[in-house]
């Protein structure tokens, strides 16, 4: 159940991360408020994923799968271009999280 919770969180924010970028600097209602809401439902859901997972392993594969997928997301759908440095440092990212998981840190 843990990492159920742990999915939706990264999901939530994941969507407040984008609806951020459409906020334009926090100008635009709806996308502020997604981000807003995107946000307090992410931080919720891990709350409650601390439950059942340690911290340093719920927050490392929060914050890591949350920054690669908002990476690949603006590589995909914004037109950011990706360098082999990028490419590099999210494919360490998603190395990290499996070696986590590994070793057996939850």
């Amino acid at each position: 159940m843990g990492y159920l919770l742990l999915a939706g969180a990264i999901a939530a924010e994941v969507g407040a991360t984008t609806a951020m970028k459409y906020s334009e600097g926090f100008s635009r209602l709806w996308p502020s408020l997604l981000t807003l809401l995107g946000y307090v439902v992410s931080f919720t859901l891990l709350a409650q994923t601390l439950r059942t997972l340690s911290i340093g392993t719920a927050y490392a594969i929060w914050a890591g799968v949350g920054t690669a997928a908002v990476a690949a997301i603006g590589v995909l759908f914004m037109g950011e271009g990706l360098t082999v440095v990028k490419a590099t440092g999210i494919a360490l990212i998603i190395v990290g999280v499996v070696v986590l998981n590994l070793g057996g840190a939850h």
